[in-house]
């Protein structure tokens, strides 16, 4: 079963904070550039470059979204940081699966697809966009 992995930035990923969308965008442009090579028969040592070009975003993403959090006070961050370690184990696995194998195959499409894509679509339309809604109320207290 071959998957087709194209993935944009749509309205269903707004969170409705400039900063975290922003990033969210280029997050999602860099998995786009993995999925690529991947799709692309690209040889491993492309798919593992492209690997690494997402994992430094994702790390420098994390690490912002969380002093953003640190700094409004927001009450959930200690699970919000248990949900992105899981991501970046998940990243690991990756790197795994493309150093033990010739190169992506489709059973490393599905892993992307659920692991990766699924998860975080899903992490940003709930985890995500309940920071965004926290930093909104806190900056916007006459509207309540």
């Amino acid at each position: 079963m071959t998957y087709d992995l194209n993935i944009t930035f749509d309205d269903n990923l707004i969170t409705g904070n400039k900063t975290i969308d922003t990033q969210h965008k280029e997050l999602i442009d860099r998995i786009q550039n993995f999925l690529t090579a991947c799709q692309n028969g690209d040889s491993k040592v492309k798919a593992i470059k492209m690997l690494d070009y997402l994992d430094e975003y994702t790390n420098f993403h994390f690490k912002e979204e969380e002093k953003l959090q640190e700094n409004v006070g927001y009450p959930g961050r200690e699970t919000h940081h248990e949900k992105h370690e899981e991501f970046k184990k998940t990243i690991q696995v990756l790197y795994e699966y493309l150093n033990d194998y010739e190169g992506p195959t489709d059973q490393f499409s599905e892993l992307v697809q659920k692991n990766v894509i699924d998860w975080l679509f899903g992490h940003i339309k709930t985890n995500d966009r309940s920071v965004a809604e926290f930093i909104f109320i806190r900056e916007n207290p006459d509207l309540l």
